[in-house]
């Protein structure tokens, strides 16, 4: 599936912990969390127990400091490993109950506004692939991790009334180029 490795300080110090899976509570295993090596797969992290708070998107790569993943601060407590897909499909729906269909998107989005005119999208029917949805363009601001299914509402994706400034699909771009070889 996947590797992750979590350090407590900055710059790949201190103490250690290796991941290949899900890990719903990463706390006994270390107190903070500076910095992030992900040796394979994409992978979710959460800032409180259950999966709750902020999420922080990672892909294969260095995180030498929490800020470069865009985190608020150095808790780190559940990490979700995303499985690869091939592809991706999403309908996207200007209301609640997927009333005005929008678009059908197969690929990223860096910006919800330039390419749909739409601020705020109610509805999602998740066809294919796993997703992040960004708050701003440009993959900025705050992220949710959507899997496959039907998301009618705001309440369907965590409760959580914010806008979409952008989608990503989630593909481990080293797997993607295996898989196509």
């Amino acid at each position: 599936m996947g590797k992750i490795i979590i350090y407590e300080d900055r710059g790949f110090q201190g103490h250690s912990y290796e991941c290949s899976g899900d890990c719903p509570n990463l706390q006994p295993c270390f107190s903070r969390c500076n910095s992030i090596r992900v040796d394979s797969g994409c992978w979710m992290l959460y800032e409180r127990p259950n999966y709750q708070g902020h999420q922080y998107f990672l892909r294969r790569g260095d995180y030498p400091d929490y800020q470069q993943w865009m985190g608020l601060n150095d808790s780190v407590r559940p990490c979700h490993t995303i499985p690869y897909t091939s592809s991706h499909r999403i309908k996207l729906y200007e209301r609640h109950g997927y009333g005005g269909l929008v678009s059908k998107l197969m690929g990223d989005c860096s910006c919800m506004q330039d390419r749909f005119q739409l601020n705020e999208l109610h509805s999602l029917h998740m066809l294919e692939g796993w997703w992040v949805l960004y708050e701003m363009p440009n993959y900025q601001g705050w992220q949710y991790l959507l899997r496959p299914g039907d998301y009618r509402s705001y309440h369907d994706r965590g409760g959580l009334d914010v806008k979409v400034g952008s989608l990503r699909c989630v593909i481990d771009l080293y797997w993607a180029v295996f898989f196509l070889l």
